[in-house]
């Protein structure tokens, strides 16, 4: 919250600050949501801590790009951020500077209109944003949220808690609790096999609040993150200069980072929606058809420098080695996107239900 430490200069470096090509596939995978789901009239696009804004910047070009198949549809962005420094950057990227704060007595605490005229408003909780139609997005979003760590011991589950070091007074560590605390009595699935568990109930709490909202309104929800379908243990770790951190040295200097646990997510949607992966980032990009993207913007580049930097961006986003295999995407979706609620009775009559784009493979006519 005090540096907003994303990109070359910060911390950390994330897939849109990489390649343009990443937020246009994603905007492209909720236009084809949209039309799945039969083009309805309103549109809400809500980004979920939208960093610097330059996925949401990339996937309005591809809104202001097919603007003849959004024609009739009321498009309009709102944003979830809590850092003011990072809201203020986002506006500057996003408007151009043509926003302003919002009267008290509204939930949105900025709004603006977007350089492609689409209105965009800012707010600090998602329960302020307003309930409706909505594709919801969450890039990197919920690996930066708190969690609880447990270890199993002989006596049962503790929790890992941080202690002021008494050999060094000025450094932290880690400590076992002396018994079982109420988060260890909440958190531990009964059936958990691991010795050591990652939990960020925060991340429960909002999923459930999409997957109620999803359920009640319509729309869906994309997550794309660092993370593992339940089966990893210890990913605690911190980010300073693009380097790995102890993340109980200078706390609040460094950007700190824990995997996803997917399988936690899914057990917190209470099956209120379908969920779908996780499947690995270079699957899903695969998927959305980036080989023939990359094709055409090398076609089109003039100047071998501009090649050599679309080429090292699409090995940045899909080589195993680099964000391939360790980001994954997870869709939220309502179950009748997936199943005709009449499917059961007359399975003959009624059309296949079109596939869902990036977890699907992709056939090309």
């Amino acid at each position: 919250t005090r540096r907003g430490g994303i990109g070359e200069s910060g911390d950390f470096i994330t897939s849109p600050e990489i390649s343009q090509v990443f937020g246009e596939l994603i905007g492209i995978w909720y236009i084809s949501e949209w039309m799945a789901m039969g083009k309805p009239n309103t549109f809400q696009l809500v980004e979920l801590g939208p960093g610097r804004g330059t996925l949401t910047e990339d996937i309005l070009r591809v809104f202001n790009q097919l603007s003849s198949v959004l024609s009739k549809c009321d498009v309009s962005v709102h944003l979830v951020e809590v850092s003011p420094k990072l809201g203020e950057i986002q506006a500057r990227m996003l408007t151009g500077g043509k926003m302003q704060p919002s009267p008290k007595d509204e939930s949105a605490y900025m709004k603006g209109i977007s350089k492609t005229g689409i209105p965009i408003f800012w707010y600090r909780d998602i329960q302020d944003v307003p309930s409706g139609y909505s594709f919801y997005l969450a890039h990197e979003f919920f690996d930066a949220l708190p969690i609880h760590k447990f270890q199993r011991t002989e006596k049962g589950w503790r929790e890992v808690l941080v202690d002021i070091d008494p050999e060094v007074p000025d450094q932290l560590r880690f400590v076992l609790s002396p018994s079982s605390t109420p988060a260890t009595e909440n958190f531990i699935q009964p059936e958990e096999m691991r010795d050591h568990v990652e939990v960020c109930p925060e991340a429960g709490v909002i999923i459930q609040r999409l997957a109620c909202r999803i359920e009640k309104d319509g729309g869906a929800a994309l997550i794309a993150d660092y993370g593992h379908d339940g089966t990893k243990t210890d990913t605690f770790r911190g980010f300073r200069n693009h380097k790995l951190h102890d993340v109980l040295s200078a706390p609040g200097t460094a950007d700190l980072t824990a995997d996803v646990d997917f399988s936690y997510l899914r057990k917190m949607t209470q099956e209120r929606t379908t969920t779908l992966g996780p499947i690995k980032q270079r699957e899903f990009l695969k998927n959305m058809g980036i080989d023939l993207r990359l094709q055409v913007l090398l076609q089109n580049s003039r100047d071998a420098a501009t090649r050599e930097q679309l080429l090292h961006s699409y090995d940045m986003l899909m080589n195993p080695e680099n964000m391939g295999d360790c980001f994954n995407f997870f869709a939220l979706l309502p179950h009748h996107r997936l199943v005709h609620p009449d499917k059961k009775d007359k399975p003959e009559s009624k059309s296949p239900l079109p596939p869902v784009a990036g977890f699907n493979e992709l056939l090309l006519k």
